[in-house]
C-alpha cells in the first residue's frame, strides 16, 4: 500500500509555528525542490495564509499563489477553505464563494480541503459544488473533537453526507493533535468499511500524539497524511515528513519521497527557522510538547494567537487561566470544535472572561452572531441562560444564514473603482476591507516611488 504525504510547511506549520508570518522570499528559493521531492500534494494557501500577506507582509495573496503555481510544476497545490466562510471570519453569499473558488483554480489552485467550523455540511456545498464546476478535487473535512456529543457512529454519519455531496475524498481534520492512535484506527475503519471514498487524517504534533496516531491510521487503511519537513515539524505543527517517511517505508508500506531531496528542503529551512526565532517571530513555547492541550483542545494556529494577544495586553501571566476558561466556554456555546473561525472566537471570549474579572462580562459580537444561529447549526446545546442574555425572548435561526444574503460582487467592484485593478482585488477587499485598502494604498505609494525614481534616474 502506498501512503500519500502532503508537506504543509508552506502554509500550516507556518501558520502554526509562526502566525503565518513566512514571506513568499523565504521560501520562493526551494520551490523547483519541493517540486521533485514527490509529494502528494503541497499545502501552500488558504487558512490565514490570505490575511497575513495582505496584514503583516505586504504581499497579493492571489500573486503569491500564481508565483508557486509558476515554479510547482508537476506537483497538486492544495489549500484550505472555510466554506462559506471562505477565508474570513463570517459567512459571504454564494455568489462571493463560487467567485473565490472559480478564481482560486484559475489562478493556481488543484486541490481544495473544504470544512466548515461546526461541520454543518451546508455550509460547505457551494464551494464543493464549484470545484467540482471548475474541474478541481474537492475534499470535504470532518473536524474532529471529542465530547460528550461527539461519537463514532456521528463521524461516520458525517462520512456518509460528504459521501453523498459528491466530494472526491474526505479528511479527518484533527486541528489540535488531540486525537489518539486507537481513535485514529477505530475511526478510518469505520470510514472505510461505510465510505467508498479516500481517506485523509491531519493532526498536529502538540499533544505528542502525531506519529502514533499516523500510523495507527496508515494501519487501518488511511490514504494520506499532513507532515512538516523536519525543522519546522513538532510542537503546534505537523510530525516530520521524514520521522512518518523512515517509519512507514520500515513498516513495508509505500510513499514517493525521496530522501536526498527531503535533506535539501530540510537544509533550506533549517536557518530560515533560526532565523525567525532570533527575530522572534517563532516563539519557542509553541515548539514544545503540551499534553495539556488534551483537555483544552486548542489548535496550534489559536495557541500561537493567544499567545500573541496576551503578551500585547501585558498578560501573558494569565495564559493558564485563559486555557482553563476555554473548555467552560466551548462548553456553554454546545461544543463546537474548535477549529477556525470557531477557535478564535471561543479563545477571544475566553480571554475577556479571565481578563475582565466576570464572565461574559462583554460578549463579541462573533459570539453573539454564533448564537444567532449566523454561523450554522451548533452540535449540541448552547447554554439557555447565554441564548436569553443575547437574545431575549427571541429564537436562533434555523435556516442557512448565507441564504438571507444578498449579492456583493459587483457593488462592491464599482464602490472600489480604480483601486481595485481586478476580480481578485474586489474579492481580496470582500474578504479583509480594511487589510486589503491598506494594501491597495500601500502598492500604490510603492509603484509610484519606483516610477519619480526611474524618472530622477533618467533625468540624471
Amino acid at each position: 500500500m502506498k501512503v500519500k504525504i502532503t508537506e504543509t510547511v508552506l502554509r500550516d506549520a507556518n501558520q502554526s509555528l509562526m502566525a503565518t508570518r513566512m514571506p513568499f522570499s523565504d521560501f520562493e528559493g526551494i520551490l523547483e525542490t519541493l517540486d521533485e521531492a514527490g509529494y502528494y500534494s503541497l499545502e501552500c494557501w488558504g487558512g490565514a495564509t490570505f490575511d497575513s500577506c495582505l496584514r503583516y507582509l505586504d504581499e497579493d495573496p492571489w500573486e503569491r499563489l500564481r508565483k508557486i503555481k509558476a515554479k510547482v510544476k508537476k506537483t497538486p497545490l492544495q489549500m484550505l477553505l472555510r466554506g462559506q466562510n471562505i477565508l474570513g471570519y463570517k459567512h459571504y453569499p454564494d455568489e462571493v464563494v463560487r467567485l473565490f473558488v472559480a478564481k482560486s483554480a484559475e489562478n493556481g489552485m488543484d486541490i481544495f480541503r473544504i470544512f466548515d467550523a461546526l461541520n454543518d455540511f451546508r455550509n460547505i456545498e457551494t464551494a464543493v459544488d464549484e470545484v467540482k464546476k471548475q474541474g478541481k478535487h474537492a475534499q470535504g473535512c470532518i473536524c474532529y473533537t471529542t465530547s460528550p456529543i461527539h461519537n463514532l457512529e456521528k463521524y461516520v454519519e458525517m462520512g456518509k453526507e460528504l459521501e453523498g455531496m459528491g466530494v472526491d475524498s474526505i479528511c479527518i481534520k484533527d486541528m489540535a493533535g488531540i486525537m489518539g492512535p486507537q481513535e485514529a484506527f477505530d475511526l478510518i475503519k469505520a470510514l472505510k468499511t461505510n465510505v467508498k471514498l479516500p481517506i485523509f487524517l491531519h493532526t498536529h504534533a502538540t499533544t505528542g500524539l502525531g506519529p502514533m496516531t499516523y500510523v495507527k491510521a496508515v494501519e487501518a487503511g488511511c490514504d494520506g497524511i499532513d507532515c512538516a519537513i523536519s525543522s519546522f515539524s513538532g510542537g503546534t505543527a505537523q510530525p516530520a515528513t521524514e520521522t512518518m517517511k523512515y517509519a512507514l517505508e520500515q513498516m513495508g508500506y509505500e510513499t514517493d519521497l525521496d530522501t536526498k531531496i527531503l535533506k535539501k528542503i530540510n537544509d533550506f529551512f533549517a536557518p530560515v527557522k533560526a532565523k525567525d526565532i532570533e527575530s522572534g517571530l517563532l516563539d519557542p513555547y509553541v515548539m514544545g510538547t503540551k499534553t495539556d492541550a488534551l483537555v483544552y483542545q486548542v489548535p496550534g494556529g489559536m495557541l500561537s494567537n493567544l499567545v500573541a494577544q496576551l503578551k500585547k495586553a501585558n498578560a501573558i501571566d494569565r495564559l493558564d487561566e485563559v486555557l482553563t476558561e476555554t473548555p467552560k466556554v466551548r462548553k456553554d456555546m454546545g461544543y463546537p470544535p474548535l477549529v477556525t473561525p470557531l477557535s478564535q472566537m471561543v479563545g477571544v471570549q475566553a480571554t475577556y472572561n479571565v481578563l475582565l474579572g466576570e464572565r461574559y462580562k462583554d460578549i463579541t459580537k462573533e459570539i453573539k452572531a454564533y448564537i444567532r444561529g449566523e454561523y450554522g447549526r451548533a452540535p449540541g446545546e448552547v447554554d439557555p441562560d447565554l441564548i436569553k442574555r443575547v437574545l431575549g425572548d427571541e429564537k436562533p435561526m434555523e435556516g442557512r444564514f448565507a441564504d438571507t444574503l444578498e449579492p456583493i460582487f459587483e457593488k462592491t467592484k464599482k464602490e472600489l473603482g480604480k483601486m481595485a485593478r481586478s476580480d481578485e482585488d474586489v474579492l481580496s477587499y470582500i474578504a479583509f476591507p480594511t487589510n486589503a485598502e491598506n494594501f491597495f494604498a500601500a502598492r500604490e505609494e510603492k509603484e509610484s516611488r519606483s516610477v519619480n525614481y526611474t524618472i530622477e534616474k533618467k533625468e540624471a
